[in-house]
């Protein structure tokens, strides 16, 4: 069951490959996603002393979550992983171009997950291809919806 997605990521990037990692998360950020206050609009993920990182993610603490604890919003959040998934991530960052992206916050068994996907930047051309095909997409399907013995004057 999603909680937050990331549909800019899709429209910036071609994802190639997307993998779901655990986030470690205090008590307070886990009573607010659960109140649906997380926000990935702005998040990015990084490579940092060799591990995998969340950056930039918006989480609204609740007013009566915590009195205590001085709640930093926007803190870096780490990313839990397999190693070999780590490297295997790393190299293909650091090698071939590519750039990591968190795609969707969601539940799994009871747990908080990230989708985070391995993507290629689009260039602007890219992007208008991908809006006119989603357009002509949505004109096949108006066409297929109406009645084949009706005719329209237009």
């Amino acid at each position: 069951m999603s909680i937050v997605e990331n549909r800019k990521a899709f429209h910036d990037y071609f994802i190639e490959e997307r993998v779901e990692a655990g986030l470690a998360l205090e008590g307070w950020e886990v009573k607010a996603i659960r109140a649906g206050r997380a926000n990935l609009k702005e998040a990015y993920v990084v490579i940092k002393d060799g591990a995998i990182a969340l950056v930039g993610a918006h989480i609204s603490p609740l007013a009566q979550a915590s009195t205590h604890v001085h709640a930093d919003p926007t803190r870096t959040r780490r990313l839990l992983m397999h190693r070999d998934e780590i490297n295997r991530f790393i190299g293909r960052v650091e090698r071939a171009g590519y750039t990591l992206v968190p795609l969707d916050l969601h539940y799994k068994r009871g747990r908080i997950k990230l989708e985070v996907g391995l993507a290629k930047g689009k260039k602007q051309h890219d992007k208008r291809a991908t809006i006119r095909e989603r357009e002509w997409g949505r004109e096949q399907q108006r066409l297929l919806r109406q009645r084949p013995g009706s005719t329209r004057a237009g």
